[in-house]
């Protein structure tokens, strides 16, 4: 029923080959690729990762990837590329979509049915203001997804965690809301959501309604769990940066209510990946940690997946 998987960017110091052997000697059947440029110089935590050179895919390289994927009887969940693409900075917005379209293209020639990434926000400007934008940038790419029938699966986390992301984020798709006005300015059936329910946690928002609400939008997974410290939320407030009251753990460590989360995607007969995403600083210290961090989220999601 569902597939699951892992998130390739917590596995940055090793390349494709490598992590999808890891992915079949652990019981995994898929995994999201980061296909990042590879003269990419950004320094966020977990970006700037490449298990995909997508303007590198010739013949020769597709065939390669198809041939370990098919040896490891592992499949690609979604190529992922999770940059600004409406950063006001002159060029990048433009340097950032033109990738999203090589990834997608690249999607279409290995055979992968959906590109997972962020819509982009102009952390200065208010969500109407980012609508107006998006609503110039984005049709252009979902032009390309359509021609190559790939889903755009747009992540729902607000990249709003520390100062140079403030006041409002560097990704507009945060909430129901934002994703109704999404929806109605490009209606396109391949574009929808890779919903990770810990972000609406620490937004105080409720993570079982959108599967229901949104059951025909989910074209990808993440399993991402989160803490809010309640103590520091009290003396803080949610206007403060959200690491200050929260942070992300591993499936089962946090608020999430996953019972409630896979009964849901039951529900809807959701039948895609669910992508375990590692972004808990208590496993970062070495490469032992790391891979605790993936068996241990895998053991305990897979309660719910037979």
């Amino acid at each position: 029923m569902l597939k699951l998987g892992f998130n390739s960017a917590i596995l940055a110091d090793f390349g494709f080959e490598h992590v999808i052997r890891f992915a079949s000697s652990h019981g995994f059947s898929c995994v999201e690729l980061m296909c990042w440029p590879s003269d990419n110089s950004d320094s966020r935590r977990y970006a700037g990762v490449t298990h995909i050179d997508v303007r590198s895919l010739n013949d020769k390289r597709i065939s390669e990837i198809k041939y370990t994927l098919k040896e490891a009887n592992v499949s690609i969940s979604a190529l992922g590329y999770y940059p600004n693409p409406l950063d006001p900075t002159p060029g990048r917005s433009e340097f950032y979509i033109e990738h999203i379209k090589e990834v997608i293209r690249a999607a279409h020639k290995l055979d992968v049915p959906v590109v997972t990434t962020f819509i982009g926000r102009d952390p200065g400007k208010s969500i109407k203001e980012n609508l107006a934008i998006f609503a110039d940038v984005w049709p252009s790419v979902i032009k390309v997804a359509e021609e190559y029938q790939i889903k755009v699966a747009i992540e729902n986390c607000p990249m709003f965690f520390t100062d140079d992301e403030w006041p409002g984020g560097k990704n507009l798709a945060i909430s129901p809301a934002v994703w109704d006005r999404m929806f109605e300015i490009i209606p396109s059936p391949l574009f929808g959501l890779n919903y990770d329910p810990s972000h609406m946690i620490w937004q105080m928002m409720d993570e079982i309604k959108p599967i229901y609400n949104y059951k025909d939008r989910l074209h990808h997974i993440h399993l991402k769990d989160v803490k809010v410290y309640r103590d520091k939320l009290d003396r803080v407030g949610i206007m403060a940066n959200p690491l200050e009251y929260h942070s992300p753990k591993l499936p089962g460590l946090g608020d999430v209510n996953w019972r409630g989360f896979f009964a849901a995607l039951t529900d809807v007969r959701y039948r895609g990946p669910v992508v375990i995403e590692v972004e808990d600083k208590a496993y970062e210290g070495n490469v032992t940690d790391v891979t605790t961090a993936i068996l241990t989220s895998r053991n305990y999601v897979k309660q719910f997946l037979g």
